[in-house]
């Protein structure tokens, strides 16, 4: 069976190069005589591997000396109450900023612990299509938080709020290293890597190093706080073994690219021949607003206004596309329409044979 080019939202495509390397060392790793899936992270063999995986974020993504890097589980949405257990500790506020679902779910979750949440901006009153302009956050709060990329919306902050000196935390999960960005700008940086680090499974924290308190919040758990895996090398526990020798491997392949410079251009190379086409297209359109476009998540609707037709045409389109192996086109159901994701792994070739197929379907169900 031939690749198909996946637009899935994530888990999502991963580098060829990549996954044919890890094929390749699948029954033996380095003849150690075993894969990666079954040593021990105590081992002589896998404590490079992680080692390694940290190295090369440090330098891809410039993480500054007083900054730790943890390669921890739980999805970005256990992030959501890691972040208000330890870094509300002071005055118990924190200032959200509202522009999707995930940020939404973060504020609820920091709500539940206790956190004296203020939703400082939002952009709920147009589903979450634009992002709010929030130069400058001021106050007594513990931290301010952002989600960086709207994976579901397909928004994107095109500036940083500047906070002084209030700790800005950031969920990168679904434009790390999709584009350089100044990690001295944030306290706390999470990503979850099943977008454009590795498959699901672990999730990449970059915190300041004065931010980590062995005094967080009454009742967390031990496994909850930063400190905890923060003075164990991200090994308290049997960490995600498999995930992080992957994730080191795709960040080989970025530094192989040109670096985060490199991929950034391509990312922009794509996601403008995808908004040019839907911008002078008369049968689609872009859900997002100009100025808060994401480069890795384009929603994008056919411009039937008919609820019922549309969702027959949309049904159709994700089912030809799929025939056509173009898969994982769904748009959210908070959206509608399609979504193409098109994260560092996407090939141009794929975008561009998207836009063929959807040039094909318009003529023969939109005219």
């Amino acid at each position: 069976m031939s690749r198909v080019y996946n637009f899935s939202a994530g888990p999502s495509c991963l580098p060829e190069e990549v996954l044919q390397e890890c094929a390749a060392e699948m029954l033996d790793y380095q003849g150690s005589g075993q894969s990666v899936m079954e040593m021990s992270h105590r081992s002589k063999v896998y404590k490079p591997i992680i080692e390694h995986a940290e190295a090369q974020v440090r330098k891809l993504m410039k993480v500054p000396d007083n900054y730790k890097v943890l390669f921890l589980q739980g999805g970005g949405s256990t992030q959501f109450a890691m972040v208000a257990q330890n870094l509300a500790i002071k005055t118990g506020k924190a200032a959200y900023i509202q522009t999707g679902v995930w940020a939404k779910k973060a504020a609820a979750e920091a709500k539940h612990l206790g956190v004296a949440v203020d939703i400082i901006a939002s952009s709920e009153d147009k589903n979450y299509s634009y992002i709010p302009k929030v130069e400058k956050i001021s106050g007594d709060y513990d931290y301010a938080y952002i989600c960086f990329n709207n994976t579901i919306m397909g928004t994107h902050y095109e500036y940083i709020p500047d906070t002084g000196n209030i700790p800005l935390v950031a969920d990168i999960s679904s434009c790390v290293l999709s584009e350089e960005l100044d990690v001295s700008k944030f306290g706390l940086l999470f990503a979850g890597a099943q977008k454009n680090l590795a498959p699901a499974g672990v999730t990449l924290v970059i915190i300041r190093e004065d931010l980590i308190t062995d005094s967080p919040r009454a009742g967390t758990p031990t496994m909850s706080i930063y400190k905890t895996h923060a003075d164990n090398g991200s090994m308290y526990n049997t960490p995600p073994c498999y995930t992080i020798y992957v994730l080191g491997k795709v960040l080989d392949w970025i530094e192989r690219k040109g670096g985060v410079e490199a991929i950034h251009a391509l990312n922009v190379a794509k996601a403008d021949l995808l908004y040019n086409y839907l911008d002078s297209s008369p049968a689609y359109r872009a859900t997002a607003e100009k100025g808060s476009r994401s480069l890795m998540n384009v929603p994008f609707l056919t411009k039937e206004d008919d609820p019922d037709k549309a969702k027959a045409i949309n049904d159709k389109f994700v089912k030809e596309a799929a025939a056509a192996g173009l898969v994982n086109l769904a748009g959210h159901r908070l959206v509608g329409g399609m979504r193409a994701s098109i994260y560092n792994a996407m090939p141009i070739e794929g975008v561009k044979a998207l836009i063929a197929f959807m040039e094909k379907f318009a003529k023969e169900n939109l005219q």
